[in-house]
């Protein structure tokens, strides 16, 4: 059995791809433009609060762009100059941030018979049809519309729910690591994921990349984004197919997802730490944030609750006993006190939901 616990709001966003409006592309230059120039004002007078620059930059965009979108891109705006602000305190060196693909993010959306109206100046506005797939999912009457993107090619449509949290009857414990993702839940179950093809695939997509010998900056700027935006879509795909077993089985018995925090654990990969660079390349093309994001947001939209515990012994000390192992083999350990040999990864799986209350015993 499980309790209800206090409401949330969680969103999640639908995509569909578009085909080419020329009608829009003067509105999607412009809205870029306006996010750039608050972007510009914001760092050069030091503006934090979204706020203060709206007040700062509103009548001077007013004069020039269609107000409708103006708060949406102050809004934009505040949002990257949060993240410019983190990343220099972490390295002075960092530029300053420009948007380079036009789009626009609309605000108050509404759809009607399946056309979504975007505004593109005072009452005159073009129709995108959404497809059946779109439609099925935002005809939930439970769901709240939120704000579009939409550029060029791409609409994105958010939508959000009120939830209340369960408290689970017991837990999964989740094992991330660069070939597999191990589970073991609290009836004693343990599973494992094989994510070696995302391995192989960015390998691949590296090798192509580095084989590129043209000194063309444009050109190879390109050929780089096409050839990322296949291994993200390929890879992503194989996380999602994973992270959805993982929260269903999560969903079927009301289990909380327990998961180390492994935050700041690139710097372990860091040129000069006596690692050759092929094995940089492969642990720092590690997707355990992606598969974090994954099962975090599929969790929450099922009202599963999701902890982090901390990293520390879960993969050297014995799940059982809690005694430290020594390597026996490949990734296998061997427990002195319990004097038995287990898989590493299963141990590890099991040592994370141990730290979420559960030790197994022999």
């Amino acid at each position: 059995m499980f309790h209800i616990g206090l409401g949330v709001r969680v969103s999640k966003a639908v995509l569909q791809n578009v085909s080419p409006i020329p009608e829009i592309d003067s509105l999607l230059n412009n809205f870029r433009q306006m996010v750039n120039f608050c972007i510009h004002i914001g760092i050069k007078k030091g503006i934090s609060s979204r706020f203060k620059l709206q007040n700062e930059v509103y009548h001077a965009l007013r004069s020039e762009y269609y107000s409708h979108y103006i708060l949406t891109a102050v809004e934009k705006a505040s949002a990257i100059l949060k993240n410019y602000r983190r990343e220099k305190r972490k390295n002075p060196d960092t530029k300053e941030p420009y948007v380079m693909r036009p789009f626009i993010s609309i605000p108050y959306i509404k759809v009607d018979n399946g056309v979504l109206r975007v505004p593109i100046k005072p009452h005159e506005y073009i129709q995108i049809t959404l497809n059946p797939h779109v439609r099925e999912v935002l005809s939930n009457p439970s769901l709240k519309l939120g704000s579009a993107t939409l550029t060029r090619t791409k609409l994105s449509i958010s939508y959000s729910k009120e939830t209340e949290e369960i408290t689970p009857s017991g837990q999964i414990g989740v094992d991330r690591n660069l070939d597999n993702v191990t589970i073991a839940t609290s009836l004693g179950e343990v599973k494992a994921y094989n994510l070696s093809k995302a391995t192989e695939l960015k390998s691949t997509y590296r090798e192509v990349k580095a084989h590129l010998t043209r000194n063309d900056v444009r050109i190879r700027r390109r050929i780089f984004g096409k050839y990322g935006r296949k291994q993200r879509n390929r890879v992503s795909q194989l996380i999602h197919c994973v992270s959805k077993d993982i929260v269903e089985k999560a969903k079927d018995h009301g289990f909380g997802i327990i998961m180390e925090n492994i935050k700041g654990i690139r710097k372990l990969y860091r040129k000069g730490n006596s690692q050759g660079k092929d094995y940089r390349a492969r642990l720092n093309s590690w997707s355990f944030y992606e598969l974090q994001r994954q099962i975090e947001y599929k969790a929450k939209w099922n009202s599963l609750p999701v902890i982090y515990v901390d990293a520390r012994g879960t993969s050297v000390n014995c799940s059982t006993c809690g005694c430290k192992t020594y390597p026996n083999g490949q990734r296998t350990l061997y427990c002195p006190n319990c004097s038995i040999e287990f898989d590493r990864d299963v141990n590890a799986a099991r040592n994370i939901l141990a730290k979420g209350g559960l030790r197994f015993s022999l």
